[in-house]
Parts: C-alpha cells; sequence; structure tokens
C-alpha cells in the first residue's frame, strides 16, 4: 500500500514513516524540503500519484493568529482537493484533544477549522485527537516562566509519548478510514503545575512552580476537562516518569 506521510521529516512524522516501512508499505515522507510544498501546492499532486492513505501530521511553522489560520485553511483544502482527484481512499489527519474547549487560542481555532474541512470533504476519513506530548512539557514550562517563577494552572492534563501517538497513526493508516474522531492520551493524569515540578525536579531545575487558577494555557483558561481525553480513548502504554528518566539519562 503507498502512503504518503505530510510532515513527514518531523518528530510524529518520521516515526510514522519508520513504521510503516518496517511493516512493507511503500511510503513517501512529503514536506517542503522533499519538493511538496502544501501552501503553494507545488509537488502535492505528484507526490499523491497511486497513494491510496494520506496521513496529514505538518503544523504551522507561525502560531500567530491570523498565519496558523491561513496555513490550516490553505493547506487543508490544497491536500484535500489533491486527494480527491488522486482518488486517495483515506485521509488520516492528527489534532488535539480539546480543540472545541480552547478557542480562546487562535491555533486551536485553526486546528477546528482544519477540521471542519476534513469532516466536509469527500475524501473518506480518520481524524485522531492526541493530548499533549511528554516531548512538549519543557516548551510549556518556559512558555509559563518568569523571574524565576513557573506559573501554571492546576487543572488536570494526561500527556502521551509521542512515540506512542506515532504507533496509533500507524496502526489507524493500516486500516479502514472511520468517518469520525478518536483519542488517544497517556495513562495518567496530572495537575499541569504538578507536571512542571516533576519536570524541573529531575532536570535539578531550581525554578518554583506556582499553581494559579487563572493562569493560560497557550491563551485559554482551563478546567479538569480540557486537557484531558474521553470515554473510549486509546491509552498510550509509556508512563511519564518512565520517559522523563530515559530522556535526563539521554542529557
Amino acid at each position: 500500500m503507498k502512503v504518503v506521510v505530510i510532515g513527514g521529516s518531523g518528530l510524529i512524522g518520521s516515526n510514522v514513516v519508520r513504521r510503516l516501512r518496517r511493516d512493507g508499505h511503500d511510503v513517501v515522507a512529503a514536506s517542503p524540503s522533499t519538493g511538496v510544498d502544501l501552501m503553494t501546492g507545488e509537488g502535492v499532486a505528484k507526490a499523491l500519484e497511486g497513494a491510496q492513505v494520506v496521513v496529514d501530521v505538518a503544523n504551522a511553522p507561525s502560531f500567530e493568529d491570523e498565519a496558523v489560520m491561513a496555513f490550516f485553511q490553505t493547506t487543508g483544502r490544497n491536500l484535500l482537493a489533491a486527494e480527491y482527484a488522486a482518488g486517495v481512499e483515506h485521509h488520516l489527519a492528527l489534532s488535539v484533544v480539546g480543540t472545541e474547549r480552547l478557542q480562546q487560542s487562535g491555533y486551536f481555532r485553526a486546528k477546528a477549522a482544519q477540521e471542519t474541512l476534513i469532516k466536509a470533504s469527500p475524501v473518506p476519513y480518520t481524524l485522531l485527537r492526541a493530548t499533549q506530548f511528554f516531548e512538549f512539557v519543557s516548551g510549556i514550562v518556559e512558555a509559563s516562566a518568569q523571574r524565576g517563577e513557573v506559573r501554571l494552572s492546576p487543572a488536570l492534563i494526561q500527556p502521551v509519548a509521542a512515540d506512542d501517538v506515532a504507533a496509533v497513526l500507524a496502526d489507524l493508516a493500516a486500516g479502514m478510514p472511520l468517518n469520525d474522531t478518536t483519542e488517544v492520551a497517556g495513562p495518567d493524569r496530572f495537575p499541569l503545575d504538578e507536571l512542571a515540578r516533576k519536570f524541573l525536579v529531575a532536570h535539578k531545575d531550581p525554578r518554583t512552580v506556582i499553581a494559579d487558577i487563572h493562569a493560560r494555557y497557550f491563551g485559554s483558561e482551563m478546567d479538569d476537562r480540557t486537557l484531558v481525553a474521553g470515554s473510549g480513548h486509546r491509552v498510550g502504554p509509556t508512563r511519564f516518569h518512565t520517559w522523563l528518566s530515559r530522556s535526563v539519562a539521554k542529557g
């Protein structure tokens, strides 16, 4: 089976490419660096020739409100139109758990727009929503840091290993389209401030984490439902403490 992975050189995309090739599929890792530009449409039709499945894990280069909306709307329209023309049988896209609950954020408004385009397209689809990756905890900490303190909401978060997300994507790519949305999350839920403390302690970082119920997460206030998966979701097997100890050991 020929599978085109859009964003195939990134954290998730390269992992999906590796897994699908290991399973014997003909995989194209598509990105601007390989001559496939979804913003302009350059190289898209050629990359999709003979493809049965497209996995879209591309992310916007800028999270500024107008830029990120333009990215997901333009690339979504261009990709779905090219898939329809090429006879692609399954469009599989990665999105984010809690997208509809984070609409104060321009990034999540853009992700919602992307999901709407996918659902309206005639191409059969599967949407996989994932919770926040372990690998992005550092970025969350730095985005909330100021003058030696890290101020974060104590709302629950259910993070997941990027490797576990890639495994689910590879499994879904080999199956039939769901024409629906499914979710994947890690096995544990933590207050976000507690998660940050665990991360900083493991890295011997002396900064203090302060719990603040009004602290915003990429522009949105949260509650205990915002960043956790619903019932029936897939569970990634990697626990945060296991990933964290491995991450620290690697340096």
